[in-house]
């Protein structure tokens, strides 16, 4: 019988786990349930015997990877994949999967509430701004993407978008304006919401370079990842425009003393909140116990990342 670990630090919802067991049981599979654990090496232990293992942001290092040889599938339970070492896994023979899709609505709600909350102050009683009639874009036109297009056009904003990945043709079906460069959809906007992957070209990609193309009253958005982000360049940027904001569902390396110098000016969550709703939870964690069910039932891969 195979077994299915749920291996997460944080833990599911007891709702999202409840079906995601009922996936696997309805598989004949085994389940099996790490939740907060508190070594890295019970993370280590627990996927020795495992067939196949659903995580959230926990690490699967290459000593996870190498520590098993029952492993055939693990399968990162949201749209990010950079806790899972690809290169082992690949080496080994290790599929991994990720649930692309399933935390999107969340993370674009959460997008757009956070730049409410910095343009009306934190509701501190002093006058703010609206955001009708305001040019959002948004770099990276995948999922999360779509969704915050859709959001801010029900507010009234002008939407535009860049993906050298993605059809101008494509960005158009969605109602949304196509721009030929990061640079000029920073020049454009002022709101930027921010939907890059974190990898070798993009890390510490958003500096004071193209920060500094944003017109007067700027916002930085970012719900994808910290390490995108040029912070050294970031406080000197902040430092030198004071009309501009920075909101992070993740906060950086730099966040205290962005707090002590540039108060009013940024928000960030405690902890990485984008897919912090109980429906998508329960989405990524059920998509994750079908996908690995197609993969040994029907050796679906389509979700693959390691290909």
């Amino acid at each position: 019988m195979k077994k299915v670990l749920v291996a997460t630090e944080k833990p599911f919802a007891p709702a999202a786990v409840e079906q995601i067991k009922m996936v696997v049981d309805e598989a004949g599979y085994e389940f099996e349930l790490l939740e907060k654990y508190a070594e890295h090496a019970d993370l280590v232990n627990a996927v020795k015997t495992a067939d196949a293992v659903i995580v959230r942001s926990d690490k699967v290092t290459e000593d996870v990877i190498a520590g098993t040889d029952t492993m055939k599938i693990v399968v990162r339970a949201g749209a990010g994949y950079d806790n899972v070492d690809l290169a082992a896994a690949t080496a080994k023979g290790v599929v991994v999967m990720n649930t692309p899709g399933q935390n999107s609505n969340a993370v674009a709600e959460l997008a757009l509430g956070m730049m409410i909350s910095l343009a009306r102050n934190g509701y501190n009683g002093k006058a703010g701004t609206e955001l009708r009639g305001k040019n959002i874009g948004i770099h990276a036109f995948g999922n999360v993407g779509r969704y915050v297009s859709q959001i801010a056009k029900g507010f009234g904003m002008n939407v535009y978008a860049f993906d050298p990945f993605v059809s101008a043709e494509t960005i158009k079906e969605a109602g949304v304006t196509p721009v030929d460069t990061a640079d000029e959809l920073y020049s454009t906007c002022q709101y930027i919401s921010l939907h890059i992957p974190a990898n070798d070209k993009t890390k510490k990609s958003i500096g004071k370079e193209i920060l500094g193309k944003m017109p007067k009253g700027a916002v930085l958005v970012n719900t994808a990842r910290k390490e995108v982000i040029n912070e050294e360049e970031l406080l000197e940027f902040m430092a030198e425009r004071s009309d501009f904001g920075y909101i992070s569902d993740i906060a950086p390396d730099c966040a205290a003393e962005i707090a002590e110098k540039f108060d009013g000016r940024y928000f960030f969550t405690p902890k990485k909140m984008g897919a912090q709703t109980a429906e998508a939870n329960i989405n990524a964690g059920v998509a994750a116990a079908e996908q690995i069910r197609d993969f040994f039932e029907k050796g679906d891969t389509s979700c693959q990342v390691n290909k």
